[in-house]
């Protein structure tokens, strides 16, 4: 099935999203608990359930994820470069930081299943599984910092990295979740992407593109130009084929996640330049993530 085919239903949850909001079909307090739900709820089942299922096979993974791991640094090591770059408050580049390697999970594992079913899912969750404790790491590092908020609680408290870290410890343990547990998370799991997509789209938020101009395009630079180009020189590097190629360049192409929008207004943040950020970087995906996959 053509690449565009696959991404097109995806981006269009996305836009359902977007369109609901703005029609003002449901309730505007609706949007708000959907959101803390899937952070707090969905998308920690997800992660739990989805590692918990895959059993890793690091003699054969560790290419993809070497490369995920090198091109997240570079990210990050860009990100930290625009405060040389701009001279704007502390909040804006805390907030902005995180788009130069942050990624919407949802969008990425609706791709991957998409491209390669549960193989996609799997790999993409094993990738995930890495770089989601690597990117929150990050993130509320810079933002406990700048928004004097304390890192270790917010670190310690992160659902997305304790569901990550329970799901890899039963991977790598060789366990399995007991059966009602499994399907519970099952159900949750399922519920996760539709709505996650969704959710995408009604919290996109254009209102901030003319706020910090220079951190918000050149964050936008460089996850959607600069992180995909890295991930092709790796992957050339590591010998990557197939489903690990594809996986890896889809994770450093995906626009920024939402949860980097939520994270920033928690922390105290400047939550406009991210907001627009996750919107821009969302909208230009539709043209770019396609081109990117295309020449995998």
């Amino acid at each position: 099935m053509p690449i565009v085919a696959i991404i097109l239903p995806i981006f269009a949850l996305i836009l359902l999203g977007w369109g609901l909001r703005r029609l003002g079909a449901l309730a505007p307090g609706f949007w708000p608990d959907l959101e803390r739900l899937i952070y707090f709820l969905f998308f920690p089942a997800l992660l739990l359930h989805s590692l918990a299922q895959v059993r890793i096979d690091l003699g054969t993974a560790w290419p993809m994820i070497a490369t995920g791991v090198l091109f997240t640094a570079l990210g990050m090591g860009l990100g930290r470069w625009s405060r040389t770059l701009f001279d704007d408050p502390p909040p804006v580049y805390a907030a902005a930081f995180q788009c130069s390697f942050r990624f919407n999970s949802f969008l990425g594992l609706a791709v991957a299943d998409g491209l390669h079913g549960q193989a996609g899912v799997a790999a993409f969750a094993l990738l995930m599984g890495v770089l989601v404790p690597m990117a929150n790491l990050a993130a509320v590092a810079v933002l406990a910092r700048h928004g004097q908020r304390h890192w270790a609680r917010e670190l310690l408290g992160n659902p997305l990295i304790l569901a990550t870290v329970a799901g890899l410890g039963l991977s790598l343990a060789g366990l399995s979740l007991p059966g009602p547990v499994e399907q519970v998370l099952a159900l949750l799991s399922r519920a996760s992407l539709p709505l996650g997509l969704i959710a995408v789209g009604a919290g996109l938020r254009l209102d901030g593109v003319d706020h910090a101009r220079g951190h918000l395009w050149y964050g936008v630079g460089v996850k959607l130009v600069a992180l995909p180009l890295a991930a092709w020189g790796l992957a050339w590097v590591f010998g990557l084929t197939g489903v690990w190629l594809q996986t890896a360049i889809l994770m450093a192409a995906l626009p920024v996640s939402t949860v980097a929008y939520v994270l920033a207004n928690r922390m105290g943040g400047d939550g406009r330049v991210i907001a627009a950020q996750v919107a821009l970087t969302t909208l230009l995906s539709m043209i770019t993530l396609p081109l990117w996959l295309s020449l995998t």
